[in-house]
């Protein structure tokens, strides 16, 4: 039986313990500026899968993410010392495309607006393809009519 609430729980407290062990640092030079974005628990509580971010260039991003797999042991006792958990889940790191999707969306936005522009500018010089009221007016009754 799966206990949601109890794999959330779990959760933001293995992303608390984890950043607070990141915050205070780890003795690997290749581990850049690290930011925990989201963790995951399984329903039975035998796996985390941590997401995390880096700041910098795409080096950084490889040594960073080296380094987190270098420093998953020690995390994982980290985490089982103040889980209270019979057992202390194995840990994956995963890195977030939380910034590659927000700079596509960022570039699909500034290229809806550019398109907009556009369009706006070509209805400002447009002019109508036939009259510019189309619509049939109802026949005034003239006096000539009325004489019948």
């Amino acid at each position: 039986m799966v206990d949601q609430a109890r794999a959330r729980k779990m959760a933001d407290r293995i992303k608390e313990i984890v950043a607070k062990r990141l915050d205070r640092g780890l003795r690997d030079p290749r581990l850049g500026f690290v930011t925990i974005t989201d963790v995951r628990v399984t329903g039975d509580l035998q796996h985390a899968s941590i997401f995390y971010t880096v700041y910098g260039t795409d080096q950084e991003r490889a040594d960073s993410a080296a380094a987190l797999k270098a420093a998953t042991g020690m995390l994982r006792t980290e985490v089982g010392r103040n889980i209270t958990a019979r057992l202390t889940p194995s840990l994956e790191f995963i890195a977030d495309a939380i910034p590659e999707n927000a700079q596509h969306i960022e570039g699909l936005l500034a290229e809806a607006h550019a398109r907009d522009a556009e369009v706006e500018s070509l209805a400002k010089s447009a002019s109508y393809a036939g009259e510019e009221d189309p619509y049939v007016k109802p026949r005034q009754a003239d006096e000539d009519d009325d004489e019948d």
